[in-house]
């Protein structure tokens, strides 16, 4: 299957190399699958690294950045298509509704931002869209530990934990997402707020 891949990843100049390197290994990859990279628009830091190996490798690029950021000149003006925003919010829409999957990288507070808002939009079933973290070096541990903690808190349910794929290995990451692209999805959970009133109720 042909599908397109929303990528979440870093924009901060001043990350580890071994990122960038990692960012360029996904776009690749995407390109070798035959697949379209979803991007945010941007030509620095893993974000750039990511579309440029994304097309050398043949994939379509679709970068969606807000108005805002085109003052700084980090547009990626080479993608196949750069849709411009009027905001934020309106830029993470334009994301979700071109992208068939998720998958989030190594990255700061927006990553994080993006990660959870796909993830929680999976959980209400307003998409079934696949939710992989590709994390080779434990950036997110803590955070893993954490959802762990909420589970055993029961903060969060277990289905609602297991909405999210976690891989080391890019390999792992695009083989996570070819699998729930080729099996229907399954009955949903409940739901978020249902699974708080249920859990409340006990």
């Amino acid at each position: 299957m042909t599908g397109a891949v929303c990528v979440f990843c870093a924009s901060g100049t001043r990350i580890d190399p071994r990122y960038l390197t990692l960012a360029a290994e996904v776009g690749e990859a995407l390109g070798r699958r035959g697949w379209q990279l979803v991007s945010g628009g941007g030509s620095i830091s893993s974000m750039g690294a990511l579309a440029r190996a994304a097309r050398a490798a043949g994939a379509h690029t679709v970068g969606v950045i807000p108005r805002a950021l085109l003052a700084y000149e980090v547009a990626d003006t080479e993608a196949d298509e750069l849709l411009v925003t009027e905001d934020m919010r309106d830029r993470k829409a334009t994301m979700d509704s071109r992208a068939d999957a998720f998958l989030v990288l190594p990255g700061g507070i927006g990553t994080m931002e993006e990660f959870f808002e796909a993830w929680v939009g999976r959980v209400l079933g307003m998409h079934h869209k696949p939710v992989v973290v590709l994390d080779p070096w434990g950036d997110y541990a803590a955070l893993h530990e954490l959802i762990d903690t909420m589970v055993a808190g029961r903060f969060v349910p277990p289905d609602v934990a297991a909405e999210v794929t976690w891989v080391r290995a890019v390999a792992d990451a695009l083989d996570a997402i070819a699998g729930q692209w080729a099996s229907p999805p399954p009955p949903h959970p409940a739901g978020l707020a249902e699974a708080i009133i249920e859990l409340e109720a006990d």
